[in-house]
């Protein structure tokens, strides 16, 4: 068949398509496992790359589903905030129109039973009767009784009788009681008049009985005075007395002639009264002067003790040291002559292989060329 003639058949073009697909992959295969960088880090970076993209792809998937969610969410409270408002509303209206429809047609007086509750009951209320010929005067309302108010006429003439009988026994009382109010009004000016002149004289009583007690009291005080003068004079001789006395006995006392022995506590001979103590003694001076020159001797002494350890302990730490720098030179020593033993032997070694070296040469003629090297790693398989 020409090669114009030629027809690609289904079958050959899906094997042409699986060869190529296997070429790709060998040939990405290749330069992933060929690669000195990604074989020294030991990772697969275009993976590495995918999986970040893809993260990236999920973060993003994930932040825009939570921003619809969220304008989702917006939507719905915005719809439910309109919900709730127009409920509200309607419910005011509902309440405002059941309130009229109330007061047009469900007004209280309307009701079968308004009478039972009705605040106006007892002033719209008729009394029980309004006369004696009243129709709801029955038998059995006993409302009207057998001889009632049948002497209407000689039931009022007894009552003006009886009121005319109250004012004139009013009137006689009212003119006995003006008597005897003007029979107490006498007495009462009789008493007054007798009161006055007894309080008169008792007021001059008192004036007189006054006089005397003022007499009486200057005089007492006068007495009082005299002896309060007196007494004052002898306490004052009485003072200067005691303070002649006193001074006496502090120009002859222990206080100002300082005697020691007035110092001396009751408590023990270590002890003083601040107040009387005069200061220390000769003796006590002179045994605190050789106490101290006993600590001035027993410091020097110790100073010259921690002097000695001090040189001491310098001596010990140059000896020490200088026993470490021998020490180390010591092992400088040694460290240079195991150099040298060892620079030897490496050189014994090396003559060593370079002979070995030449007699491989010598023996293997046949040197590998680039065609040997590049038979490898031409597949990752």
């Amino acid at each position: 068949i020409p090669k114009a003639m030629a027809v690609a058949l289904p079958k050959d073009l899906e094997q042409h398509a699986s060869e190529a697909r296997k070429r790709h992959a060998e040939l990405w295969r290749q330069e992933r496992i060929f690669n000195a960088r990604n074989r020294i880090i030991g990772g697969d970076t275009e993976a590495w790359n995918v999986q970040v993209r893809d993260q990236k792809i999920k973060e993003a998937t994930e932040k825009a589903r939570h921003e619809s969610f969220g304008a989702e969410m917006r939507r719905n409270d915005k719809i439910m905030c309109i919900l709730e408002d127009r409920e509200r509303k309607d419910r005011k209206t509902l309440c405002r129109v059941i309130n009229d429809f109330q007061q047009s047609f469900q007004k209280p007086e309307t009701r079968r039973e308004f009478d039972l509750s009705d605040p106006l009951a007892l002033k719209k209320d008729i009394p029980a009767r309004q006369s004696d010929n009243d129709i709801r005067n029955t038998v059995s309302g006993m409302q009207k009784f057998m001889g009632e108010d049948l002497n209407f006429y000689e039931r009022k003439k007894f009552q003006q009788e009886q009121n005319r009988e109250w004012s004139l026994q009013q009137q006689r009382e009212w003119k006995r009681a003006r008597a005897e109010q003007k029979c107490a009004e006498n007495l009462y000016l009789d008493t007054r008049l007798q009161f006055d002149e007894t309080a008169r004289q008792i007021q001059k009583l008192e004036s007189t009985t006054r006089k005397a007690i003022c007499a009486a009291v200057k005089e007492f005080n006068r007495n009082q005075a005299m002896e309060s003068a007196e007494k004052k004079k002898q306490e004052k001789n009485q003072e200067q007395e005691d303070n002649l006395a006193e001074i006496s006995n502090l120009l002859h006392g222990d206080l100002l002639s300082e005697n020691p022995h007035q110092a001396a506590s009751s408590f023990g001979p270590h002890r003083v009264v601040p107040d009387r103590w005069k200061g220390m003694t000769q003796e006590q001076l002179e045994q605190i002067r050789l106490v101290q020159k006993q600590q001035m001797q027993e410091k020097l002494r110790l100073q010259e003790e921690e002097h000695q350890r001090d040189m001491d302990w310098d001596r010990r730490r140059i000896q020490a040291a200088r026993a470490a720098l021998l020490f180390e030179r010591q092992q400088q020593r040694e460290q240079r002559g195991l150099r040298r033993s060892l620079d030897s032997s490496n050189l014994s070694l090396a003559c060593e292989q370079h002979l070995q070296k030449k007699h491989v040469n010598e023996v293997y003629i046949n040197q590998p060329t680039g065609d040997y090297f590049s038979q490898f790693n031409r597949e990752s398989r």
